[in-house]
């Protein structure tokens, strides 16, 4: 007798050659994130709100074709739409690379976000895992991202110190090509053919214990992008370094960080546990922007606050997409994982764009007290949530 917990050959192939074609595509968008802002004083027509609004476009455009994308995969397959949105993320990422003035490079990344292939990549992954098996396979996706992440924020500073604003865009760009082969030669055939694409249900955002999870990955994504329009100013002005020693913080910061989410994310695995670990999360994003404002140039206080940060965001970053997985109802999963990616991508847009009006008007240093006090009021929702139906599912 087959044991229906453990993954199948295939199950497991589709399951790691997914999450690469997620890691390359997520590494080359999140590449960007700790240095554009470093940008403010040397694109021309570039501003503080500008730049902001540079780092969080691309989360407009992918917030506003998920869905549809997610609907055209439906009629025409997974993977010619997956195809597209990788090119076309490409391109974006060509046409930033040889702008000189803000605004290309703010359409390069709009452009960028419009191959929002996310949620039909979710899908591809649910046609070719088993539903014993889904949470599982969006628990690892997640984890890919985080490693994404961590990876890219090591990495994107190291590019920019060598070769400059081009050559990041260049190299995001070579991440989306990379992920083709990826997607053709590795992740295994057999996806399900969709007979009739499934009629879009608002039944799938409509239940509370959703909205709670669509609310969260919007504010989680909106202090990543609006904490990142300061951080690196903050490396930067108030610790001395140039942009190719970022990583001489972040790389440390990162790898701790790892060490303290493995145990979490292992103990989430228990029903009763997860909702416990996701709210002390969002309490330590809280208590890491407090730190990153009264400590702002202080290095010690800095590394400590990064250190926070990064371990609550990635357990959040890791669990949610497995959360939404094992709550969505079976009829409507395809549309919930298709709002959730929106709810994500529309946080990154205005958490840029605020964190860049914030920093124009009241300086960058105030960016991470404004984070602050948005995480307040994201764990006060949450602590007020009807969460009692969410509890009792993740305990079946």
């Amino acid at each position: 007798m087959s044991d229906s917990s453990a993954f199948t050959p295939q199950e497991r192939h589709a399951t790691f050659a997914l999450c690469g074609v997620f890691f390359l595509r997520m590494m080359g968008l999140f590449m960007l994130v700790p240095v554009l802002a470093l940008y403010a004083d040397k694109l021309a027509g570039a501003t503080p709100f500008m730049v902001g609004l540079t780092l969080g476009v691309y989360g407009l455009t992918q917030a506003c074709l998920q869905i549809p994308f997610g609907l055209l995969s439906d009629r025409v397959g997974r993977r010619p739409v997956i195809t597209a949105g990788l090119l076309i993320f490409t391109a974006g990422s060509v046409v930033a690379a040889f702008g000189q003035h803000i605004l290309p490079v703010m359409i390069g990344r709009a452009v960028q976000g419009a191959g929002a292939v996310s949620g039909a990549s979710l899908a591809l992954a649910s046609d070719l895992t088993r539903e014993q098996q889904r949470t599982k396979v969006m628990a690892l996706i997640g984890i890919a991202i985080g490693i994404a992440f961590s990876v890219a924020f090591v990495v994107g500073p190291m590019i920019d110190g060598a070769f400059g604003l081009r050559g990041l865009f260049l190299a995001s760009g070579l991440m989306g090509l990379l992920a083709l082969p990826v997607l053709h030669y590795l992740v295994p055939k057999g996806e399900q053919r969709v007979r009739h694409a499934e009629r879009l249900s608002w039944a799938a955002v409509s239940a509370p214990e959703l909205r709670v999870l669509y609310f969260g990955v919007l504010a989680l994504h909106l202090v990543l992008a609006a904490s990142f329009v300061a951080i690196p100013v903050d490396l930067r002005e108030g610790l001395g370094l140039p942009t190719a020693r970022h990583h001489s913080i972040y790389l440390p910061v990162l790898l701790v960080s790892i060490v303290l989410v493995a145990p979490l994310i292992r103990l989430a695995g228990r029903g009763a546990w997860l909702m416990r670990i996701s709210l002390g999360a969002i309490a330590g994003l809280v208590i890491a922007e407090a730190l990153l404002w009264l400590a702002w140039h202080q290095r010690i206080g800095t590394i400590a606050a990064l250190v926070v940060f990064f371990t609550a965001f990635n357990f959040l970053e890791a669990s949610l997409p497995s959360l939404i997985s094992r709550v969505a109802p079976p009829a409507h999963k395809g549309t919930a994982l298709g709002a959730y990616a929106t709810f994500q991508f529309f946080g990154m847009f205005i958490g840029g764009t605020l964190g860049g009006f914030v920093a124009g008007r009241l300086g960058f240093a105030a960016v991470p007290g404004l984070c602050a006090i948005l995480c307040v009021g994201w764990l006060v929702a949450a602590l007020r949530a009807p969460t009692g139906a969410l509890t009792a599912r993740l305990q079946d």
